[in-house]
């Protein structure tokens, strides 16, 4: 996201710093991750240099290659781990191109293997993740608002306010808005 003024908001800042740390630790090249990931180099050398922010099926590729979920990375660019986390204050982020949001209600911690995020989606709004950020990863979604479509392991599953949906992510998923209002969802989300 960019502030009123054009500049890059500070978690976008941070961010485009741990995916250079990243890659630097690896040991990669821009073409190599460009590679392992599906991003073109041009934009994994903007995102790195925070002139854009990474659309959220790019950074769900990154997360892939990185062996992290999507909450996992931002909350490393976030202030340490708390175990109380105010509304407020809680991480967000967003693909405004995409009509994503989310929030990391529960960021991820070290010690523990579960989080809790809310999604929304803008009324189309139609996400497509090639692979999970964790092969196995256990996800549970439960609808808040709103109607969406996801589909896992090639099964559609329509949902309505109320729903909920358990799955273990190892291949694409894709989350659609299909309502005429926004989704809001809440994500559980735990590592194998």
């Amino acid at each position: 996201m960019r502030r009123d003024d054009g500049a890059p908001d500070l978690v976008d800042t941070r961010l485009a710093a741990r995916l250079a740390e990243l890659r630097a630790e690896h040991g990669w090249s821009l073409g190599e991750l460009a590679e392992r990931s599906g991003v073109s180099r041009s934009t994994l050398s903007r995102a790195e240099r925070a002139e854009t922010s990474p659309t959220a099926a790019q950074l769900n590729r990154l997360c892939a290659v990185y062996g992290r979920t999507m909450s996992r990375l931002l909350g490393e660019v976030e202030a340490g781990p708390a175990l109380l986390v105010r509304a407020d204050e809680q991480p967000r982020w967003e693909d405004a191109a995409a009509g994503f949001a989310r929030r990391s209600v529960s960021p991820p911690h070290a010690g523990l293997r579960g989080e809790l995020v809310e999604g929304r989606l803008a009324p189309g709004a139609d996400l497509a993740y090639d692979r999970p950020p964790v092969p196995g990863l256990e996800q549970h979604l439960w609808v808040l608002a709103g109607e969406l479509e996801v589909t896992s392991q090639d099964v559609p599953h329509r949902l309505g306010t109320g729903d909920c949906l358990r799955m273990r992510v190892w291949g694409p998923t894709r989350f659609r808005c299909t309502g005429p209002r926004e989704a809001r969802y809440v994500l559980a989300v735990v590592l194998p």
